[in-house]
Parts: C-alpha cells; sequence; structure tokens
C-alpha cells in the first residue's frame, strides 16, 4: 500500500485527487462488486537511490549521469519488483490501477495550488521542491508550477461542448511519479477513466516477464519512433543541445495540403460558369444562424426553411461536398470557399504566409511553429534565443479553436513540449512590446482589433474589409508577469459573465485616413491593409488544395484579429507593426448587429448583390 486511498473528489470538477494507491482489481465489474485492494507493498517498491561519484569517474561519464532522467529534484527514486514471484505477463491479473494526485486544467492550477488544503505541500513533496511553512507562498506556487511538466499526464474527452473537451492534466501518486524512463521500458501506462465512478486512474501493466528486483520503467516519448523527435520530447528530463539544427521552416511541400484536405473530407467542385441572376431578382435564403434571421432586411432577399428551393445557403457550420453541389445545383450561392481553412486554421495560416514572407514568416504575423512537425526547428530557435538573451515568452494554440480556449503563454521550454501532447497546437512568439491603450479606470492594457472582410471571389481576387471595426481590451495593467493572469494578457471577455467587458466601436472613416481611438494613438490602416492584402493573395495565389479555391458561387466573411507590436525602422525610429493573430470563419457579430443593424444588409449587399457603393465597406483588392 503506497497511501490511503480516502476519499476521492470528482473529477469533472478538476480538483485534486486525495488518496495514493496501485490498485489490482483483476477484472472491472460493477463498483459494488470491484475489490479495492491496495497490494503495491507485495508487488513493487520503491528506492531512493543516491548516486555515488566514484574518484576515478571522468568528466563524460559525470555530465552523462548527470542527464539521466529524474522526475523530481536532486532525489533519485525507482520504482523496482518486490514480489518473490515476480511479474507475468500473461498473468490476467497483472495489470494494476493508478490513483490520481492531482487533476486540473491548466488556467485553474495555480488557483488550486492556493485554495485545496494541502494540495501545494504534496506536489512539492512529490516533485522533490524544498517547502517551508504551511500558507502557500507565491515562490513555492511557481516552482511547482514550473515542475509539474516533469509529472503531468493528458487526456481529453471525446464528447461535450467545446469548454469541457479541453485537455486534462494529471499527476499521478507518489507511486507512479517515481516511474522512471526507459528508452526499452518494461512496463507500459495509459489512462483510464471509469464510468461508473466517474474517477480515471492509470492502467499500469507488464510488457515482459520481470524477475524480483527488476525496474519499473516506462517510455516518457511513448509511440514515437522518430530519434530527433524523441530527443525534444525528453528534453524535460533528459537535457539536450538543438542549437546546431536549423531553426528555418520553410512551406511544407505540396503533398501536406492535399493531405489535409483528405483529412478534412473535404470534395472539391467541379469547374462552373458564374451564374448571372436578373437584376430585379429577389434571393430566397436558407440559413441556421438566428443573427443572420433576426437583421437581414434588404428587400432583395427572403427566408426559406427548404435548402432545396434556397438560392443561397449561408450556413454555420462548414460544408464539405462542394462536387455533389456544382454537380447537382451549380447555381447554388455559398457563403464559404473550398479549402478556406488554410487561412481559418492557425498551423494552415502559418504555413500559408511563408509565401509572403519566406520561411521566417511575413513581418505581419508572429513567428509561429507547428508542435506537430516543426518541433525540432523550434526547440533550435527557442534555444537560440535563449543565448542570445532574447525574449522568450510564447503562446501555445490549439490549431482550431476560438475564444482563447486552451491556449497558455510561458516561457517554459518543456511545458510548450509537453504541450504538444494534448492537442494539435502551434507555438507563436508572444507579443513581448505590445502597443497600449490607456484605460482612465486601469492603466495602460492590452488590446486586440477585430475586423471583418468578404472575399466576393477569388479569380479575380476580390476583397473588401467593414469599415466598423472593433477594439477589445484587458482588464488589468500589461506587464510580463502573472503569465496565467488572464484579464491581464487576453482580451476575450464576452464569454465568461463574471468578467467585465471593455471593447470599443470605431470606423466609419475613408481608407485613406488614420482612425484614433484616443488621441495619443493613431492605427496604422494603410500597414493593416497592406497585410491583409497580402494575406489573400497567396492564399488564392495556388490552386487548391494548395489555395482557396475559384468557386465561383462561393462568398465568405471573416473575422481577422490583430495586435499592434512596437517595432524599429530601418531609420531607428519606432513603428507600430500589425500583427495578425488570426482569421475566423463565420464570426460571432452580435456587436455588429447591435450597434451598426444594417450590418448583414451590407455583407449580403456586396457578396451577392455586387452593389458595395452605398455599403459600409472599403475594396481593398
Amino acid at each position: 500500500q503506497t497511501g490511503a486511498g480516502d476519499e476521492v473528489e470528482p473529477q469533472s470538477q478538476g480538483v485534486a485527487l486525495r488518496g495514493a494507491g496501485v490498485w489490482a482489481p483483476g477484472s472491472l465489474p460493477t463498483p459494488l462488486l470491484w475489490p479495492q485492494v491496495f497490494d503495491a507493498g507485495e508487488m513493487f517498491g520503491i528506492m531512493q537511490v543516491q548516486e555515488v561519484e566514484e574518484e576515478s569517474e571522468g568528466e563524460e561519464a559525470r555530465e552523462a549521469r548527470k542527464k539521466q532522467p529524474n522526475p523530481g529534484g536532486e532525489l533519485c527514486y525507482k520504482v523496482i519488483v518486490t514480489s518473490e514471484n515476480g511479474l507475468q505477463a500473461a498473468d490476467p491479473n497483472s495489470i494494476f490501477l493508478i490513483d490520481h494526485a492531482w487533476t486540473c486544467r491548466v488556467e485553474r492550477a495555480r488557483q488550486q495550488l492556493q485554495q485545496v488544503p494541502g494540495l501545494l505541500h504534496r506536489m512539492a513533496n512529490l516533485m522533490g521542491i524544498e517547502f517551508h511553512g504551511e500558507l502557500p507562498s507565491a515562490e513555492a506556487e511557481d516552482l511547482v508550477l514550473e515542475e509539474m511538466w516533469r509529472f503531468n499526464q493528458t487526456y481529453q474527452l471525446a464528447h461535450g461542448t467545446a469548454e469541457e473537451k479541453v485537455p486534462v492534466w494529471y499527476i499521478m501518486d507518489e507511486f507512479g511519479s517515481r516511474i522512471q524512463h526507459s528508452d526499452t521500458p518494461s512496463f507500459a501506462t495509459a489512462p483510464f477513466f471509469y464510468m461508473p465512478q466517474q474517477v480515471a486512474y492509470t492502467l499500469l501493466w507488464p510488457l515482459r516477464d520481470l524477475d524480483t528486483g527488476e525496474e519499473v520503467t516506462r517510455d516518457f516519448a511513448y509511440g514515437e519512433a522518430d530519434p530527433l523527435i524523441r530527443k525534444c520530447m525528453l528534453l524535460p528530463w533528459v537535457p539536450a543541445d538543438l542549437l546546431d539544427f536549423s531553426s528555418s521552416t520553410p512551406e511544407p511541400p505540396d503533398e501536406h495540403y492535399q493531405a489535409i484536405l483528405e483529412e478534412n473530407k473535404e470534395k472539391l467542385p467541379l469547374a462552373i460558369s458564374p451564374v448571372a441572376y436578373p437584376c430585379n431578382h429577389v434571393f430566397k435564403v436558407y440559413t441556421d444562424i438566428q443573427q443572420v434571421l433576426s437583421h437581414l432586411t434588404h428587400p432583395r432577399f427572403t427566408f426559406t426553411q427548404s435548402e432545396a428551393d434556397a438560392d443561397i445557403l449561408y450556413n454555420f457550420s462548414h460544408f464539405k461536398d462542394y462536387r455533389k453541389l456544382s454537380q447537382e445545383r451549380p447555381s447554388v450561392l455559398l457563403n464559404q470557399f473550398p479549402c478556406e481553412n488554410l487561412l481559418t486554421v492557425k498551423d494552415c495560416l502559418a504555413s500559408v504566409a511563408r509565401r509572403a514572407g519566406g520561411p521566417e514568416g511575413p513581418a505581419w504575423l508572429p513567428r509561429t511553429f507547428n508542435l506537430r512537425t516543426e518541433l525540432p526547428q523550434f526547440v533550435s530557435y527557442f534555444q537560440q534565443r535563449e543565448q542570445r538573451g532574447q525574449d522568450n515568452h510564447w503562446i501555445c494554440k490549439p490549431w482550431n479553436l476560438a475564444r482563447s480556449l486552451d491556449t497558455h503563454i510561458t516561457r517554459s521550454l518543456h511545458s510548450i513540449i509537453r504541450h504538444r501532447e494534448s492537442t494539435p497546437k502551434v507555438v507563436s512568439k508572444y507579443i513581448e512590446s505590445p502597443v497600449l491603450f490607456l484605460r482612465e479606470d486601469v492603466g495602460p492594457v492590452k488590446f486586440d482589433v477585430r475586423y471583418v472582410v468578404l472575399l466576393r471571389s477569388v479569380k479575380p481576387l476580390r476583397l473588401f474589409v467593414y469599415d466598423v471595426f472593433w477594439l477589445r481590451f484587458s482588464n488589468r495593467p500589461f506587464a510580463l508577469d502573472d503569465l496565467d493572469d488572464y484579464e491581464k494578457h487576453f482580451t476575450v471577455m464576452n464569454y465568461d459573465p463574471e468578467v467585465v467587458l471593455k471593447q470599443l466601436l470605431w470606423g466609419l472613416v475613408p481608407a485613406s485616413e488614420p482612425c484614433s481611438p484616443q488621441p495619443c494613438l493613431r492605427l496604422p490602416q494603410a500597414e493593416i491593409f497592406q497585410a491583409f492584402m497580402e494575406l489573400f493573395q497567396v492564399a488564392c495565389a495556388k490552386p487548391p488544395p494548395l489555395g482557396l479555391c475559384d468557386y465561383p458561387s462561393s462568398r465568405a466573411v471573416y473575422a481577422i484579429d490583430l495586435m499592434l507590436k512596437w517595432d524599429n525602422r530601418p531609420d531607428g525610429k519606432r513603428m507600430m507593426q500589425p500583427q495578425i493573430l488570426e482569421v475566423n470563419f463565420n464570426p460571432d457579430c452580435e456587436r455588429a448587429c447591435r450597434y451598426h443593424p444594417s450590418f448583414f444588409n451590407d455583407v449580403f449587399s456586396t457578396l451577392y448583390l455586387d452593389e458595395p457603393s452605398h455599403c459600409h465597406v472599403t475594396r481593398l483588392v
């Protein structure tokens, strides 16, 4: 027995699991029949190992010994088999359940360390961190939050809301956390969610027969065969130098985009001719978007509840089978383009943008790496910046989530590497010198700007920007600290009812005039629009699936979120450099409709009637 195995808190609330132990149920019947046997002491033992430095040991041997994986400070522990009969892999009873000592989502980790009694003390002891006093201290919290990435494991719920599917991270109990790494492991582990109890455990089972005294090990980079990727994945435990590896990230080959098309199960349309409707035609619109139903009042548009009767399909979800539609109903107009994921999915956005800026990317996009395919390049770049003493704050984002979900700011290389194990992510350079907005009630805060752009066609490229844009603000003064303080570092506040939302609408100005949300701040509108034009030009320059598909019946509305950072011009003067953060498909237009009821009339007139002249839009291309 390795612990008391007492009351278990519900995991769905993301609180600490109290109790530790290895369970050997033999089988998994109903909870009433499940014998909860704590027999770790009969099968395993935890050994504290003290490495003795021999006088004859050379410098090379000492350095190699320092690089041995050992989660948990200076003390070294090993788990060994103590059963007199050893363990047989074929024995159906040779499977064990390990309790989880702490389960959380990253954004709540600090709060739980502060509020859950005994959690900080237990984590510090488990990780080998010296802990003084009974009350939580900021220093101890920071150490645990840094060291936790050498212990964290992760799983994700397959069903539920976007919030519920955000990855969960957990730390195994003292027994599970002492199991060391080996490239040739003797055991395997996997998270296991037991539905009757609504509790997660870790399954532990032998991969081969073991004799008494043999060590229990697992592969910390399980499933990865590439030696270079394994080297990067094991960096939290085994230091490695990748300074000499190239950090260059050229655009992926054509096969990369073909694989994305197949993965998305998107069928490209056949070539069709543009459809010309009579100038007095009243379009029947089928939509499942309430904002359109409530605010589209233009007399040239009417709603229908039948998709089969519609002239325009304006859907919230992504359309997939363009081929069938082009064959059967080529005259039906859409609100999306084939292959538009090249803009709206963050890893694709970064890849396509390199057509404008080369392997480093354009000036208007933060330096971005795909953690799935460019991990060694990122590690090299991080270590190069570290060696040069440059700022190394980064932001990890899922490929395809909005509203800042599962998005984390960090300067920990270990944290970024481990985030790769949850969901597909990119990592982008965090803007350490943003242009700030002086809020009278708070002080200088971060802000971002949301523009709405209208794509009328790909060939020829016809692009418009809506004349009203939105500024969204953080709620606390900006500083490069407290990286888990959401209201200091993020601006998306409108989805949390407990958080104050501060935003400004600005616009309705000619494109030639810079807009000024406050006397000391003038947005570089020409540079912003130039960035938009360059992005869409490179995204539409190649045929699908390498670029957006030239489908004459497609139209689209996108929201582009950007920030401004301070940069230096060649003459040494400071300038505001736009930084595109993301492009959103079918954005939430609730604020646009609330403050400008003509918004969807303008959108539909521009996209479907080709009548932008009397609308609040500016033509970019």
